[in-house]
C-alpha cells in the first residue's frame, strides 16, 4: 500500500509553467506534510498561492488543486523552491523533536560495519559510540539534552535536517526519514 498525502505545502508557484518547456500551464511544485513527496500539481483555474501555503491533495474535493500532475522530479525544482524546502524541513523538524529524539533513542545498526547515526552528516564511528552509550545510561529527552550530554556532537537537529534535505533532493540508496 502506498501512502499518499492529505495536504501539501506550496514551495513555488509558476502561474506560466516552466520557462523552457515551452507549455505554459500553471504549475504548483509542493512538497507533502507526512511523507515528504515532492509533488507537482496542476491548480484549478484562476487559483493563486502563497508560499508556504497548506493545501488540500487528499481524495476528497479539492479546492485549489485540479490533480496531482505527479511525482516532482528533483531536477525540476526552482532555487526559490529548495529555499522553502529548507525552511519547511527546519520548521518540521523543530515541530517533530519528540519524533527524532526517538530516532537517537532507537535506532540500530544496518549492517556490521555501519550504523544509522553514520548516514547523519558530521556523525562517524565516535559520535555513533559516544551517543550509543550515552543513551543506554538514559534516554535523550531533546536535542539539548544531546549536545549538553555529548562533548563535540555536531547540531544533531541540523544533521536531521540535512539528511531530510538529501533524501528529498538526491534520493540516496539508504534511507531513515523520507520513504
Amino acid at each position: 500500500m502506498s501512502r499518499k498525502d492529505e495536504n501539501a505545502i506550496v514551495l513555488d508557484y509558476l502561474p506560466h509553467g516552466y520557462p523552457l518547456e515551452g507549455k505554459m500551464r500553471p504549475v504548483v511544485q509542493a512538497i507533502g506534510v507526512e511523507y515528504f513527496a515532492l509533488l507537482e500539481l496542476a491548480p484549478t483555474r484562476g487559483a493563486t498561492f502563497e508560499l508556504k501555503e497548506k493545501v488540500y491533495i487528499g481524495p476528497e474535493k479539492r479546492d485549489k488543486i485540479y490533480y496531482i500532475v505527479g511525482r516532482l522530479q528533483e531536477t525540476k525544482l526552482t532555487e526559490n523552491a529548495k529555499i522553502q524546502l529548507q525552511e519547511f524541513i527546519e520548521k518540521i523538524v523543530g515541530e517533530r523533536e519528540e519524533k527524532y529524539i526517538d530516532f537517537f533513542n532507537s535506532a540500530q545498526a544496518i549492517n556490521m560495519r555501519l550504523h544509522r547515526f553514520e548516514l547523519l552528516p558530521g556523525f562517524g564511528k565516535k559520535h555513533t559510540k559516544e551517543i550509543i552509550s550515552a543513551r543506554e545510561e538514559k534516554s535523550f529527552e531533546s536535542f539539548e539534552d544531546m549536545k549538553s550530554r555529548i562533548s563535540n556532537l555536531p547540531d544533531p537537529k541540523r544533521a536531521i535536517e540535512k539528511r531530510i534535505f538529501e533524501e528529498i533532493v538526491e534520493n540516496p540508496r539508504q534511507r531513515l526519514f523520507v520513504l
